[in-house]
């Protein structure tokens, strides 16, 4: 009897090479997007290895040379959206236990963030315990601009960052490069992408911490660091129609780029996101603030502005949404709030593990 492979047993690749077991993500062509089935077995394979005495760590990358990963499969949530279906919804509820999974893991949890590490890229590596970049690195949480809000823990990673940076990035979802990542708590380590071979070439016979110092350098310059003062003075303010305000009236170049983009993407996600965010920074532990991002995932899927957002930028790609409502102005509290309602039946729940409970590397 023949038995055709499951398509995720393509689409992630997993072996062992000495102590360290290595996660391959395998759809290049997609630039290693993230589907239902991936998320899966990756999840299979660190509970399975975490009771392995024969790994000492878990190494995570990409396959071809776009990147890690850009995050969820689009396309399958377009078309869940647009037909008022669920399964993006389940998705979501296994993407999530698995991104905090990876923040409790046991073992080293070494992500290669090399390239592109987009949404879903950042929730299966900055989570971990060993973030590293490389001069190719480009992170980035773009939501807003498919009326969408950063999950996978993005808020909680965002609203951990210094001052308002993580505001900044998640409103606009701007990308950053090695240095502008290591300064906003995204990443721990800046790698050379030509030393990621022997790197991890090592790690089949030596603890990451064993060896890393001998190929950590200092990345090239960032941007975000001398733009501290008005990103902190803008974002800082209640409400995304005073940031920009602030934004405007700063004279800054920068800040009004900053302006152009907040305008271009949804006006609700924008609201939501800056509502996500600060809402992030008091509900303690990651599980909690994955808890709110479902609930916020699941009422954007119900939304008009995720199919519009997606059919612009990836369908048809004409960069021409027409967001509903289309303005600021016209997104109410009471609009925002619905996106934290509790979802009923649908509610998703995580055990947290107590920092005194934590493995410590």
């Amino acid at each position: 009897m023949n038995h055709t492979p499951h398509p995720a047993h393509d689409h992630v690749l997993l072996r062992t090479e000495g102590h360290a077991a290595h996660i391959t993500l395998n759809r290049p062509k997609a630039l290693n997007a993230l589907t239902h089935p991936m998320v899966l077995r990756i999840d299979e394979a660190l509970s399975a290895w975490a009771d392995d005495p024969r790994v000492a760590q878990v190494v995570i990358d990409g396959a071809g040379e776009r990147g890690l990963c850009a995050g969820g499969d689009i396309r399958a949530i377009h078309e869940d959206a647009r037909t008022g279906g669920t399964a993006s919804a389940d998705f979501w509820r296994d993407e999530y236990r698995l991104n905090a999974l990876i923040a409790r893991y046991p073992k080293p949890y070494v992500a290669l963030m090399d390239g592109i590490v987009m949404g879903g890229g950042v929730g299966v590596s900055a989570h971990g315990s060993v973030r590293i970049v490389t001069e190719r690195s480009k992170v980035a949480m773009p939501e807003t601009g498919i009326g969408f809000v950063p999950d996978v823990g993005g808020t909680y990673l965002l609203a951990l960052a210094p001052g308002e940076l993580g505001t900044h990035l998640a409103l606009t979802g701007a990308p950053v490069g090695a240095a502008d990542a290591l300064l906003c708590g995204l990443a721990d380590h800046f790698v050379p992408s030509s030393q990621l071979p022997p790197l991890v070439k090592d790690l089949s016979t030596s603890l990451v911490h064993d060896v890393l110092e001998r190929y950590v350098t200092q990345p090239p310059p960032g941007t975000l660091d001398a733009a501290r003062d008005w990103i902190d003075h803008c974002y800082a303010a209640d409400t995304a129609e005073e940031i920009i305000e602030r934004l405007r009236a700063s004279g800054v170049p920068a800040a009004k780029e900053a302006v152009d983009t907040l305008l271009s993407k949804s006006p609700t996600a924008v609201k939501v996101t800056l509502a996500a965010l600060r809402r992030a920074r008091h509900l303690g532990p990651l599980e909690r603030v994955l808890e709110q991002e479902y609930r916020v995932s699941c009422a954007a899927l119900a939304s008009a502005d995720l199919v519009e957002g997606i059919r612009a930028q990836v369908i048809d790609k004409d960069r021409d949404p027409h967001w509903s409502p289309a303005t600021l102005a016209h997104v109410t509290p009471a609009h925002v709030d619905r996106y934290f309602a509790p979802p009923g039946t649908r509610e998703l729940r995580l055990d947290a593990i107590a920092p005194s409970q934590e493995v410590v590397w």
